[in-house]
């Protein structure tokens, strides 16, 4: 890890048109200290890669009802009308993936992989413009991985030398998409302490920076 810091500092990482993996599911462990501090700012045109859409006033719901979102890459948008509005006002681009197949091409693109080969989604509008491979018969659509600018995770806790465990089920997409980005950012409640290796989730050598909140972000 390189160390504790601000949310000033944190913005210094931004800029417009990264793209951006947030944790959180239906916004619960999203990080919503970080997507403040990104409102605070004038970035804009934003790739957001998530599980979902968030609410129209928690996690990433936020970010695209104040219209600085491009791109949302997820598998379920129903819990945020302001999605399927902007979608069909061709105002947001919307790229829906199969849950599973989500965070599956997440890991691979964490772990260095040229991809997944899934049956999900053939001879289904997911199948459109991606290959094809046969294996012992079997037909296997080809995703490829994901990868980011930047992983902002949320409802972790973290040690002194930044090492992670997450509260409860926030745990969800956050572990995975620490992986898969140049820079991880966690907004995290700091223990004075150092963590018993067992219970630690998330490394601190996945963890570039921490913003330490006051509470967990619920």
């Amino acid at each position: 890890m390189r160390g504790f810091i601000g949310k000033e500092d944190f913005k210094k990482h931004l800029k417009s048109g990264l793209t951006l993996m947030v944790g959180g599911f239906l916004a619960n462990g999203s990080p919503e200290g970080l997507i403040d501090a990104i409102l605070e700012t004038d970035y804009t045109d934003f790739t957001i890669i998530c599980n979902d859409g968030g609410y129209e006033d928690k996690g990433v719901g936020k970010l695209i009802v104040n219209g600085r979102v491009k791109k949302l890459i997820a598998s379920h948008i129903g819990t945020n009308p302001t999605v399927g509005r902007l979608m069909q006002e061709g105002k947001l681009e919307v790229e829906l993936v199969p849950q599973g197949t989500l965070i599956e091409a997440i890991r691979a693109g964490g772990a260095g992989l040229g991809g997944v080969l899934t049956t999900t989604g053939l001879n289904t509008i997911v199948q459109e413009n991606k290959r094809i491979i046969n294996i012992d018969g079997v037909d296997y659509l080809l995703e490829k991985p994901l990868k980011a600018d930047l992983a902002l995770i949320g409802g972790a806790i973290c040690d002194n030398y930044g090492n992670l465990i997450y509260h409860k089920t926030m745990r969800n997409f956050n572990p995975i998409i620490a992986l898969a980005a140049k820079i991880t950012i966690a907004n995290c409640i700091k223990q004075d302490m150092v963590f018993d290796p067992e219970v630690i989730i998330t490394p601190y050598p996945f963890v570039d920076y921490i913003v330490v909140e006051d509470n967990d972000g619920r």
